[in-house]
C-alpha cells in the first residue's frame, strides 16, 4: 500500500450520535475508548471504565495529559452528584522570593519552578476506593499493555508531539530534561502517524502504582525517586509534599439554565467561570442560534466571567469572595447589566493555551462519570523522571508573582486550575456528564454546548460539532473556519476584533454522554476535531 497522507481530509463528513443501553465511554482516542468498554464488559462499572480510560489516556494521548498531572471528576452514583477534586498543591518551600532569588521575575513555563503535586494517581486511587467494583491492578491493565506492548500513534497526536518536540527542541537544552527526548523522542524525532510508539518505563511505573493503589508515588520507591531528581536539580518538590497530598471530596456548585442543573467543580477550578456566564446569559431571550445577537451576549457575558474569574479564583480557602455570592442572582443580575450593544473591554488576565483529556463513562447501573486530568501546556514542565516515564506537570504556570493578587504564589497552595469537568441534571436526574478540554477554552466551550442542548436542541453529536467561538483579549475573539462569515462580518460591526482560525484544535475537544429520562438508553457524541471515538454496546 502506497503511503497516504494522514492529514488530508477535503470532504466534509457527518458523524451521527451513538445509541446504546448497556455502556458507553467517550473521549478524544478511539484505543482508549475500547478499553474503557472492555472494563465494562469485565464486569466493571463507569467508574472503573473512567479510571481504565483516563490510564490509558497517559499513554496513547502523552501529548496531553500524563501520570504526572492533575485530575477532577464528577461522579453521578445512587442517585447523587459527587465532586473529587485531584489537583495538587505548589511545593511548600516555594515562594515569591525564592523564585526572584532564582533570577525569575516571572513563573517560567518548563522546569522545576512551575512543577506542583501530581494528584492523578491518587485519584485514580480515590474513585477506585470509593465507587470502583473491579481490583485496581485489573483496571490499570490495560494502559499497562498499551505502554509495554505499543500502540499506532494517531494523526492528531502525531501533529501535537512534532509540535512539542520542535519547541522543546530549541528551549530544553539543559541536561535536567535530557530524560524527554529519551522517553519521547527516542528517535531524535516526534512519531509519525501509524508509527509504534511504547515505553515500557511508563508501564513499570503504572504497575508500581496498581500494585500499591498509588502508595508508591506519595510515600514510596516513586514518591523517592521524583523527589531525589527534584534535589539534584535544584527543584522545590520534596517528598514531604508528595506524602502530604490528598485528593479532596467536595460538593459541586451549580446554577439553574432554564430548567436544568448545570454542575461544576467548584475553586480552585475555573467552572464557577462557566456557571457565571451562563447565570448572565438565562436573563436573555435567545430565538435563533445562527444570529449576531446571540453571539454577542454570549461573548460579552464570557468576557464578564473572565474578568471575575482571573480577579477572584484560587484556592478556596485563599478567596475573598464566596463561589455562592459570584453565583447569586443579585450579583447576575449587576453583571448583567454592563452587557452593552458594542464589545467592551473587561478587566481580565490573557487566556492561554494547555494540553488536556477529557472523557464521559456510563453504565446500565446509572452510574455516569466526568472525569479530566491534564499535565497543563501538552507535556507540561518539559521534566520527566528517569527511568519512570513520568512527565511532571506545570500548573505552577498559573501563579501570580503579584503579592497582593488573591492567586499569588505561595507554599502548600492550589492553583487556579483550568480544568473542568461538567455534568447536567434536571429535576434531581441525571442527564449526563459532558466537558470541553482546551485550557482557557474550556468554560467558553461548556456554555457553547449548554446552549446548543438547551436553547437550540441539539444532539450530542451536533451539540459538539457545531462551529465555535473563542474570545482571548479585550476585543478580540478568534472563530473557526466554518463559523459563519456573515455573522463574523456582522460582528466586527459590532466591535468586536474577529479573526478567522484555520487550526481547528485550538477551540477544544468536547465529549457529551446524555441518558433518555423515559427509555434509559444512552446518547453520545465525540469531538469530531480530533481524533474522537463513542465505544459503547
Amino acid at each position: 500500500m502506497k503511503t497516504l497522507n494522514h492529514f488530508n481530509y477535503p470532504y466534509p463528513s457527518t458523524k451521527n450520535s451513538a445509541f446504546a443501553k448497556n455502556g458507553m465511554v467517550a473521549t478524544s482516542q478511539p484505543l482508549a475508548s475500547q478499553a474503557g468498554l472492555d472494563i465494562l464488559k469485565k464486569g466493571g462499572n463507569a467508574i472503573d471504565a473512567a479510571i481504565a480510560t483516563a490510564a490509558c489516556l497517559t499513554v496513547v494521548e502523552p501529548t496531553s495529559n500524563g501520570i504526572g498531572g492533575d485530575a477532577f471528576a464528577l461522579v453521578w452514583t445512587k442517585g447523587k452528584l459527587h465532586g473529587l477534586n485531584g489537583s495538587g498543591r505548589s511545593p511548600e518551600t516555594i515562594s515569591i522570593n525564592s523564585v526572584k532569588e532564582s533570577g525569575h521575575q516571572e513563573i517560567p513555563k518548563y522546569g522545576w519552578i512551575p512543577v506542583t503535586v501530581p494528584g492523578v494517581p491518587d485519584a485514580w486511587a480515590e474513585l477506585s476506593d470509593k465507587f470502583g467494583r473491579l481490583p485496581f491492578r485489573d483496571v490499570l491493565q490495560p494502559a499497562i499493555d498499551y505502554a509495554r506492548n505499543g500502540f499506532p500513534v494517531s494523526p492528531t497526536l502525531s501533529k501535537f508531539w512534532k509540535k512539542a518536540f520542535n519547541v522543546f527542541r530549541e528551549n530544553l537544552t539543559d541536561d535536567m530534561f535530557s530524560e524527554w527526548f529519551k522517553t519521547f523522542a527516542p528517535k531524535e524525532r516526534a512519531p509519525e502517524p501509524g508509527e509504534i510508539w511504547s515505553s515500557e518505563n511508563h508501564a513499570r511505573t503504572l504497575e508500581k502504582i496498581a500494585e500499591s493503589n498509588a502508595g508508591s508515588f506519595y510515600r514510596g520507591e516513586l514518591a523517592d525517586e521524583i523527589s531525589s531528581f527534584s534535589k539534584q536539580n535544584g527543584g522545590y518538590l520534596s517528598a514531604d509534599d508528595l506524602a502530604s497530598h490528598q485528593s479532596e471530596w467536595i460538593e459541586p456548585i451549580s446554577v439553574n439554565y432554564r430548567g436544568y442543573d448545570i454542575w461544576e467543580i467548584p475553586p480552585n477550578g475555573q467552572g464557577l467561570v462557566a456557571l457565571q456566564a451562563l447565570n448572565i446569559l438565562k436573563g436573555f431571550e435567545f430565538n435563533e442560534k445562527e444570529s449576531v445577537d446571540t453571539y454577542h451576549k454570549q461573548i460579552e457575558a464570557m468576557k464578564l466571567a473572565f474578568a471575575d474569574g482571573q480577579a477572584h479564583i484560587t484556592d478556596e480557602k485563599h478567596m475573598r469572595f464566596s463561589p455562592e455570592f459570584l453565583l447569586s442572582e443579585e450579583y447576575a443580575q449587576y453583571r448583567r447589566q454592563l452587557v452593552e450593544e458594542t464589545a467592551q473591554i473587561p478587566d481580565a488576565g490573557e487566556p492561554a493555551l494547555s494540553g488536556t483529556v477529557y472523557l464521559a463513562a456510563a453504565d446500565n447501573e446509572g452510574n455516569m462519570v466526568s472525569f479530566i486530568q491534564s499535565n497543563y501546556m501538552g507535556f507540561g514542565s518539559g521534566l520527566v523522571v528517569p527511568g519512570t516515564g513520568i512527565a511532571l506537570q506545570n500548573r505552577g504556570h498559573n501563579f501570580s508573582m503579584d503579592p497582593d493578587h488573591v492567586n499569588t504564589l505561595a507554599g502548600g497552595k492550589r492553583s487556579y486550575h483550568t480544568i473542568i469537568p461538567g455534568f447536567m441534571s434536571q429535576g434531581g436526574q441525571p442527564v449526563g456528564p459532558f466537558g470541553v478540554m482546551g485550557g482557557f477554552m474550556q468554560p467558553q466551550g461548556h456554555v457553547q454546548v449548554v446552549m446548543n442542548t438547551i436553547d437550540f436542541d441539539l444532539t450530542p453529536q451536533a451539540a459538539l460539532d457545531a462551529p465555535r467561538w473563542q474570545w482571548h483579549k479585550d476585543r478580540k475573539v478568534e472563530v473557526e473556519n466554518r463559523f459563519p462569515h456573515h455573522i463574523a462580518q456582522r460582528l466586527t460591526e459590532k466591535m468586536h476584533d474577529v479573526t478567522i482560525q484555520l487550526e481547528p484544535n485550538s477551540f477544544g475537544r468536547g465529549q457529551i454522554i446524555w441518558r433518555d429520562t423515559e427509555t434509559g438508553v444512552l446518547i453520545g457524541g465525540t469531538e469530531s476535531r480530533t481524533d474522537g471515538a463513542v465505544s459503547c454496546w
